[in-house]
Order: C-alpha cells, then structure tokens, then sequence
C-alpha cells in the first residue's frame, strides 16, 4: 500500500470516527495497522477508538505503541491519561495530563481532560481551576463548561452549577449528558425552555439517548408526570442495559460464597489473631440510594470526623492479598494468619491517612463494602461499621431512577435488580448473625427522616464520640459531595423520598415479584 493510499485510509477513517461510526472507523485503522503496523496516526486512532469501546487494556497499548515513536505529541499524551484514568491509575494519569500540559500550555483540550483527572483524585477546586484554563483559552468549550458545571455542583454552588449548564447547552445544545446533569441539579419545570429543547432533542448515538431518557424521566418526574417518567425510565434502564456485561449467576453465587466462607466458627477462629487497632475509620455501607450520603454527612459536620466519600481503598486491599493457592476473595481469606489481618487494616489504613493526616476519624461510604463487613470487622477490629438500609421497593426504585457514574450493572432491569437486593439483604442478615451483637449499625432511612436528632445521637453514639449540635446542620456543611444524592444533602431534612414508589406501583410488577422470591 503506498503512503497516497494510506493517507486516503487515515482521512477517511477519521471522517468515520467523528461521525461516531466506530466498527467502520476501527476496520479502516485496523487495515491501515497491518499494512504498517507502526503507523502512529492509526496507533493513536485505533486506541481512542479501543478507548470509546471500553477495551481500555488495549486503549492503553495502542496509544502506548504509537507513544514509542512520538513521546511529544500531546493530543496522544492527553489521551493516553484519560485511559490510565479509566484504568484506575489516576495519579499516573494525572502525570500524563500535566505533561501534555507542560508541553503545549494552551492545549484546552488537554486541560479538560487534566480537570477529569483532578475531579476523580477530589481534587475538586483545582479540577476547577483547570476548566476554568481551558475556558480562558477557548471560551466556546462546551464540553469543559459542562463539566465546570460537575463540579460545582459536587461543591455545593448549586446555582452557579445550574448556570454553567445552561452556558454549556447554549454553546451546544446537543449535549444529552449535560441536560441529565441540569436535571439532576435541581428541580425542571414543565416551563423551563430546557424542558422543551430536551423534548426535541434527538441524539445521534445510543449514549446520548440513555442519557437523554433518564433526563426526560427526572423532568417528568419533577411535574408530576409519573406515567411519562416511568415510560423513559424503562427505556432508559433497557438501553443501557443492552450495552452493559452483566453476570448474574456469578454475581449471586459471590454472595453465597461469601456466607459459605465467613462461618460462625471462621470468624470465632480468626477474631482471635487481631487485627490493626486504628479506630479511625469509620464504614457505611449498604445498597446505592439508601441514605448513606445523608449519614456521612451528619457524621462529617462532627469535628473529629472527615468525610471521605466513596473509596475504593478497601476493594483495592483485598485485590492485592496474596494467596497461596492463587485463589480470590472470598476464598483467599482462608490462609490469613494474624500478620495478614493487620496487613490488610494496616495498608487500608495508610491509604486513608494521605486524605485527612490529623482526623481522628475518616468515613468511607462505599456501600458496595457490605462484601467485606466480616474481613473489615477482623482485620480492623476498632473500625465503626454503619448500615443504611431504606424501604425495598423504594429503594430499588431510587436505584432504577439513576444512570451511575461507576457500573452498578445490577440496576438496569427490575427483575435482576430485585434478586440482586434479595442476595445484600440475606448477605447483610449473614453479617448480623456471625459477628458480635452491635458491631453493625443498622440505620433504616425511615427513621433518620422522622426524627432526626436522636438517629443522629444514636449514629455518633456508636462511633464512641461526644455529640455535637453541628451534627443537625448537616445541609450547610460545606464539604464537596460527589454521590448521585449531592443535590439532596445541600437542603435540611425532608420527608417527601418516602413512598417514593407509591405513584409507579402499577409498573412495579416485575421487581415486586423478583423481591419476594418469585
């Protein structure tokens, strides 16, 4: 193939691609590859694309290969920290991104992709900063607005959040996601002329309708609408669950092999050994949508306690035990003697500290953390381990209602998302039964709404400290949230979530069924 007919390949590859024809843009960089396998445009190319298909192990190498040849080229630079960010490699991702930086200051691009870095490290006002960079360079930068406005809703300027949105829609008014974050920011009245450009709206691939669906079913939702707003919440979930791996037999048989590990007289046994003795941290887990937020912030506007949000610390421990026999939690708990149980709190420990040094006390609300409460509980014995728990159906709902930052590839059909609760609920029954009486707190999202100061009482009471009137103050508590519920903990206690899946009763069939067992 000569170079004219190559260079004819990479243009019309990358027509393909910005017109989001991914399978045609890939089988033209693909014929490009193995006519010259070291073709940095192709290279580079193929692994965007790699990248947009989530095959980001292979994103990684092509942009890597392509690297080798031009370690300068800071649009492959930019891109290739975007991959290790997805990978969960964020402070080398972060490295990438300032280099491209360094590289090519007025690069907005590459700021906008370092400010998606920052925002995953928490790193929240200089992820700020970086948008507000990127807008200095090229003020029209939809994209970098909308996300400006991200994260000033995690930071609690709600309006200024909302008028970020807004300034990003008027520069593209394509953008589906950004209509599901205005949405998700506060209330769309049927008069908002959003509302109407969301009616009209007709995305060109299936993200931007998922996105658009659940943006739809919130505003809908806000007026009342509950026929409407179910109707796209199930096209919505359908769409996304189409394009999402979900393992169901596996994820039902982890539950049970969990229960099966974690015996009465494996815990007695083990309990024994000792774990790390800090009794910094603080864990609430349970189901997404459960009130967790809402606790951690109680606990955050006590000044002994810094809130940490979701950490994927203690899954990123277990991940990294070394077994024997090459086998995986739950399994590899078996071999662990005492100076593995303090191991594991020990480095659990020291990834926490690098958040808040001096605290006495750091909460970590990943809810998924309810399938280590046994190893949480024998590793760090002096741990306070919090469990929110909330109405079934409303809280199956809740769950159905929200598109998710990070996968929770359970919650996309209501059959599958009701068996999924039935495992955490006879998972958490499991937990109760086998270690000791009140190592857990249960704290029903019910209860904490009817009457929140004594909940909160009982909440710090637990955690061994003093009470604290802040705590009752949650709402202006100026932490940055960064949960499907920021918008929520920004406003005193209200009532009006429960019952919440009282007006789409008659659509509940299947989940109903799938929570009784049938």
């Amino acid at each position: 193939m000569t170079p004219a007919n190559l260079s004819d390949l990479v243009a019309q590859a990358v027509a393909l691609h910005q017109q989001g024809k991914l399978d045609e843009a890939e089988n033209l960089y693909a014929q490009i590859l193995a006519a010259e396998p070291g073709h940095f445009a192709a290279n580079h190319l193929l692994g965007v694309v790699r990248y947009q298909q989530r095959r980001h192990d292979e994103a990684l190498a092509l942009i890597g290969t392509a690297l080798k040849s031009d370690p300068d080229f800071t649009e492959a630079l930019s891109n290739y920290s975007l991959v290790l960010k997805a990978l969960g490699r964020l402070e080398e991702a972060l490295a990438q991104g300032d280099r491209a930086v360094a590289l090519r200051p007025g690069f907005a691009q590459a700021l906008n992709n370092r400010g998606i870095i920052l925002l995953d490290l928490n790193r929240f006002e200089e992820a700020l900063a970086s948008y507000d960079a990127a807008l200095a360079v090229e003020p029209d930068f939809a994209e970098a607005m909308g996300n400006r406005g991200l994260v000033l809703q995690y930071l609690g300027r709600l309006e200024e959040a909302r008028d970020a949105y807004r300034r990003a829609l008027a520069l593209d008014p394509e953008r589906a996601n950004v209509y599901l974050d205005y949405a998700d920011s506060g209330k769309v009245a049927a008069g908002d002329p959003h509302f109407k450009a969301m009616q009209n709206l007709k995305p060109a691939d299936e993200t931007g309708r998922i996105h658009l669906d659940f943006a739809l079913a919130k505003a809908y939702a806000d007026q009342g609408e509950h026929a409407l707003s179910f109707e796209h919440l199930l096209r919505g979930n359908a769409r996304k669950r189409a394009l999402t791996n979900y393992d169901e037999a596996g994820t039902l048989q982890f539950f049970e092999r969990i229960q099966a590990q974690f015996t009465p007289q494996f815990v007695r046994e083990k309990e024994r050994l000792g774990g790390d003795p800090s009794p910094a941290p603080i864990f609430i887990l349970g189901m997404m949508r459960s009130g967790s937020t809402l606790v951690e912030q109680i606990l955050a506007s006590h000044p002994a306690i810094h809130g940490a949000g979701e950490l994927p610390a203690f899954s990123q421990v277990v991940a990294a035990m070394r077994d024997p026999g090459s086998r995986h939690y739950p399994e590899s708990v078996a071999g662990l003697d005492g100076a593995g149980l303090r191991a594991i709190g020990r480095d659990y420990v020291a990834r926490i500290r690098k958040l808040a040094p001096d605290a006495p006390h750091i909460t970590d609300k990943m809810p998924s953390n309810y399938f280590f409460a046994g190893l949480i509980h024998l590793a760090l014995p002096n741990a306070r381990i919090i469990h929110t728990l909330r109405d079934p159906v409303d809280n199956c709902l809740s769950c159905f209602s929200k598109l998710f930052i990070e996968e929770q590839n359970h919650a996309y059909d209501l059959a599958e998302l009701g068996r999924y609760y039935r495992g955490y609920e006879k998972l958490m029954a499991h937990w109760h039964g086998v270690l000791p009486p009140g190592r857990i707190l249960d704290v029903r999202y019910e209860e904490l709404v009817g009457d929140l100061e004594s909940q909160a009482r009982r909440i710090i009471a637990h955690c061994g400290l003093p009470w604290d009137a802040r705590c009752l103050s949650f709402h202006t508590h100026s932490r940055p949230v960064r949960t499907a519920s920021v918008s929520q903990v920004r406003q005193p206690i209200y009532s009006s979530a429960l019952g919440r899946a009282r007006p789409y009763d008659a659509f509940l069939g299947p989940l109903k069924a799938a929570l009784a067992g049938k």
